[in-house]
């Protein structure tokens, strides 16, 4: 089974800096393939969560709080068209949250912050370690949707855009079956 691993806070600000594609290429004997500069890293190989993991903090340049998912929960997610529905307003963006863990409770759904037709993030699902929400910017102030959610969820968790999560449907399926869906 192919994992993807999630690393949360790095190349942000200056902070935790590292080269996503030389990790990938020292990941080779996983099959590894970066996905972007965010630390988002496909590994192909059936290699077991704990193999992974280790991989990854052995050769990190510093400690970092990795999430990995299982490929088949992103495609399962995909293939349920989460954000399906009426078209959206252009303002609002789509994203999921990979979750350290599950969640113990979850708030009724939606569940928009603030709670007022102004909301700036809306969750609006959330199944095992993945929640997907909206998010739309009102005036100057930026919420981050990962703020939210984490509160929210009571859980560490490490957000990207719903056009990454496809971009790694992609790459996890056979090349016959890859397609694009945005």
């Amino acid at each position: 089974m192919s994992h993807v691993v999630f690393l949360r806070g790095v190349n942000v600000g200056g902070s935790k800096r590292f080269q996503p594609t030389v990790l990938a290429r020292e990941l080779a004997h996983l099959g590894a393939v970066n996905l972007g500069a965010a630390g988002t890293i496909v590994v192909r190989k059936r290699v077991a969560h704990a193999a992974v993991r280790a991989e990854f903090l052995r050769r990190l340049p510093f400690a970092a709080e990795i999430m990995i998912c299982p490929g088949h929960e992103l495609l399962k997610l995909a293939a349920d068209e989460p954000f399906s529905g009426p078209a959206l307003p252009l303002d609002v963006r789509r994203f999921v949250s990979v979750l350290a863990r599950r969640p113990r409770t979850i708030p009724p759904l939606p569940f928009s912050f603030p709670p007022t037709d102004e909301w700036q993030v809306q969750i609006i699902g959330v199944s095992g370690r993945l929640a997907w929400a909206w998010w739309r910017r009102r005036g100057r102030s930026f919420l981050d949707p990962n703020e939210v959610i984490e509160k929210q969820l009571g859980v560490s968790a490490t957000t990207r855009n719903w056009n990454t999560i496809v971009r790694l449907c992609d790459l996890l399926r056979p090349p016959s079956q890859s397609r694009d869906r945005g």
